[in-house]
């Protein structure tokens, strides 16, 4: 994978000021697959063109980012089932409830950061509150592009699980998107999920994986570590645990596929196995996630392992090349191991 330098010498240009380290920006990559490593083109695109040739109730929506969220595969299939709404998120959302009143399943795909925060109250008074059968489909979740807070949804998952009715997803791979497409239209009711587009890692294939909504899933056990983890962190806990083996430790890795509603039944009983320390990792502002959905089950519970978290911190991230970015805040599956390792003593 290809990295660039971490810091450079630029300073500020009042006189006395002291240095501030800067990334550098030059390498835009914005690919979360390592080098070499197995992935599936549009999987979504591909899941969703499939799913609709036997419902013809699913249409596409978005609003300019067809092409940025693998619709463009779905509009190419359905030319009359694909509305083009323009750089207008709110209209978007009010299109698809819209949409939805009369009968029709629409997937309505945009950035996270446009979801999450341009159309929020549209999402929230439209959509969720009528309870409607409109799937969201949001791409660059969390640090998945390197062009600063404008494109960064760090904190996507906070926003989304605390609105009433919504159900919260977040894909590890590229075979979890294919499967999450028929479960989101199976489900009734709204439904966000972080997109993964483009060119997607494929792991889960390796583990039996089956998604439900609502269900975490034990990928590899494991008595001195428990990592419960959401999205493409699960896959960083996958090397991370492997990578721990040389050194003897047991990681064990429960992913949670699902932020909300959340399997608290499989996280408590996983969590309450002595002799093993919990970490919550997630690609998502340490406010407001995974770890503070799981800090809170395990609290109101009277489950208390010793407990860590991995997770974006609550401050606007720089821009930068994605690798760089990884390891810089934390979540690339080296600081992982490093950090993990530390806590272990």
């Amino acid at each position: 994978m290809t990295r660039t330098t971490d810091t450079h010498p630029n300073v500020d240009t009042n006189e006395g000021a002291s240095p501030k380290p800067r990334l550098k920006t030059s390498a835009m990559i914005a690919s979360i697959a390592a080098e070499g490593q197995r992935t599936k083109p549009a999987p979504f695109g591909h899941a969703l063109v499939e799913l609709a040739k036997s419902r013809p109730e699913i249409v596409g929506m978005t609003a300019d980012l067809g092409k940025y969220t693998d619709l463009h595969i779905f509009a190419k299939e359905f030319p009359d089932r694909y509305y083009q709404m323009g750089m207008a998120e709110q209209l978007l959302m009010g299109s698809a409830a819209g949409m939805a009143h009369e009968g029709f399943i629409p997937f309505a795909t945009t950035y996270a950061v446009f979801a999450s925060r341009r159309a929020y109250d549209f999402i929230h008074q439209t959509i969720a509150e009528e309870n409607l059968n409109v799937k969201l489909a949001c791409a660059l979740p969390g640090l998945t592009s390197g062009y600063g807070p404008s494109h960064q949804a760090a904190e996507d998952l906070a926003l989304f699980r605390a609105m009433p009715n919504m159900t919260v997803l977040d894909p590890c791979d590229a075979l979890e998107t294919e499967q999450m497409v028929p479960a989101m239209v199976d489900h009734q009711g709204p439904v966000y999920m972080r997109l993964l587009r483009g060119h997607v890692p494929l792991v889960l294939d390796e583990y039996g994986y089956q998604f439900e909504i609502g269900k975490a899933k034990m990928l590899r056990d494991g008595a001195d570590v428990l990592v419960i983890s959401s999205g493409i962190m699960t896959m960083r806990a996958l090397e991370v645990a492997k990578s721990l083996e040389a050194d003897k430790v047991d990681v064990a890795v429960l992913h949670v596929g699902t932020i909300k509603p959340l399997d608290g039944e499989t996280i408590l009983r996983e969590a309450a196995r002595s002799g093993r320390m919990v970490v919550v990792a997630e690609n998502h502002t340490v406010v407001g996630g995974l770890g503070e959905a799981v800090a809170g089950l395990l609290l109101r519970s009277g489950v208390t392992p010793k407990f860590r978290h991995i997770g974006l911190p609550d401050e606007f991230l720089l821009a930068g090349a994605l690798p760089t970015l990884h390891d810089r805040y934390g979540i690339s599956a080296e600081a992982m191991t490093t950090t993990i390792k530390g806590w272990l003593g």
